[in-house]
């Protein structure tokens, strides 16, 4: 009987997305304030007109509204780019199981149209993104690594593990054969297998992004090519004068032992290292590694959104993770947790006035309070508390993502001949960023969704979380 309810509301969420691909074909937006996340200049009451997955037209608003097809009325309201999670996991490990049901359809729910998934099972990421692709699944477009690249002692299920640089290299190959977008590699990659796995990415065609692995230096990072850095790991490193017996030894870090060691000096020379590769880009998962640090102080069962989250999720991976964390990573005093958090704002800050590239992700939903789409509404946020104007911090889920992946004449702006993810916000986000969480319509690859089917959305998915 529960997998029948389960089939239910499986079938009912997909009839509702597919429904939009009726009304989205013949679509116009009438009387809407465009943003314009290059320049953050704001053009009031223009139409924007969607045919089937693009934009055909956008120009000032007639005075008589179309009579063809679906209009809506957008008086008041602020059009935005579809946004993006660089960093999501959407068919890892415990929670592989929610990521078609729950995980996937949620990203929509939340205005997120765009995701790069960093490591998930193989075939459920290939079938999903497929089947997102062809409207047979609610979700977001899909970028996608497949499995991690990780050490012969990888704790997780949803990577390779690579001892030897042959390993490395005959990994790649099996995954660009399988048809995978890029290469995630892991913290615990072997030196030698790090640089083969790099060349041989770099001979196939495909790139690399993801941690600097422990055994890597970032500048060694940067000259094999890795087209990002997570979780600002490497960074730390290069600004500590123990970086030698980090790489070297293996060393164990740990925030106080980074404070500890950290070096003004060492750290200005990797930002203007980093700022002099413009292709490369950070993505800090900031609002994690929040909770990361601070995992024994965070309030997750306050959270708002907290009934999206799969119910196993909140009564025992959250738990379980909480208390593992505490016990191996955040045994330093909190006050020292808390001061390396300011710390890795301060960094942020000072990587962006150097005019490093940066790009919103949230690690979800590996982590504590990790919520697919809601999170990343608040990475948002952490971004302008790092010091970014709202305008900037818009950038890292819009206009910056689009730079990164160089499809700028797809996505990351509202202009015509661009595809048709869009989202609707009742505020301007330009004047306090936590508006990009006020969404009354979402535009996912020409697909609409209104406030009243976003609404019926979410029940389901409530429904849904509880059983997973």
């Amino acid at each position: 009987m529960s997998a029948f309810i389960g089939f239910t509301k499986r079938l009912s969420i997909v009839l509702l997305f597919a429904a939009g691909t009726v009304r989205a074909q013949q679509l116009t937006i009438v009387h809407a304030n465009v943003v314009d996340v290059e320049t953050g200049n704001i053009r009031p009451n223009m139409t924007v007109v969607i045919a089937g997955k693009r934009i055909a037209r956008v120009s000032p608003s007639a005075s008589v509204n179309p009579r063809a097809g679906k209009v809506i009325d957008a008086t008041g309201q602020y059009l935005i780019p579809g946004l993006w999670d660089m960093h999501t996991h959407v068919y890892f490990d415990g929670t592989a199981a929610a990521g078609t049901d729950l995980i996937l359809p949620l990203f929509v729910a939340n205005g997120v149209t765009g995701i790069r998934d960093m490591g998930s099972e193989l075939e459920a990421v290939l079938k999903a993104r497929a089947d997102v692709a062809a409207h047979r699944l609610v979700g977001p477009r899909m970028v996608v690594s497949g499995p991690m690249l990780d050490g012969p002692k990888s704790p997780y299920k949803a990577s390779i593990a690579i001892a030897t640089a042959e390993d490395g290299r005959k990994a790649v190959d099996q995954l660009k054969a399988r048809g995978v977008d890029f290469i995630k590699v892991q913290s615990l990659v072997p030196r030698e297998a790090y640089f083969a796995i790099a060349a041989e990415a770099k001979k196939v065609g495909l790139a690399i992004d993801g941690h600097v692995p422990d055994a890597v230096r970032a500048t060694e990072a940067l000259t094999a090519g890795q087209r990002s850095f997570e979780h600002l790991i490497g960074i730390f490193e290069a600004s500590s004068t123990a970086e030698d017996a980090y790489v070297a030894a293996g060393q164990e870090k740990s925030p106080g032992r980074l404070l500890a060691t950290y070096n003004a000096a060492r750290e200005a020379a990797i930002i203007r290292t980093l700022a002099a590769h413009p292709k490369v880009w950070q993505c800090p998962t900031l609002f994690w590694e929040r909770g990361q640090w601070l995992v024994d102080s965070i309030a997750w069962r306050q959270d708002p959104d907290l009934t999206y989250a799969g119910g196993t999720w909140v009564a025992q991976r959250w738990p379980k993770a909480q208390t593992n964390i505490a016990r191996t990573l955040d045994t330093e005093p909190l006050p020292v947790r808390a001061r390396f958090v300011t710390h890795e704002l301060e960094l942020v800050r000072k990587l962006h006035a150097a005019h490093v590239g940066f790009l919103a992700g949230t690690d979800t939903p590996a982590g504590v309070d990790l919520i697919p789409g809601a999170s990343l509404h608040l990475e948002l946020q952490r971004f302008v508390a790092a010091g970014f104007t709202p305008l900037e911090a818009l950038q890292t889920a819009t206009l910056n993502p689009a730079k990164f992946f160089n499809r700028q004449q797809d996505f990351g702006s509202v202009q015509a001949g661009r595809l048709a993810d869009l989202v609707l916000l009742s505020a301007n986000p330009l004047t306090d960023i936590a508006n990009t969480q006020r969404i009354v319509g979402v535009l996912a690859d020409g697909q609409y969704l209104s406030q009243q089917d976003l609404l019926a959305l979410r029940k389901q998915l409530q429904q849904v979380a509880i059983g997973k």
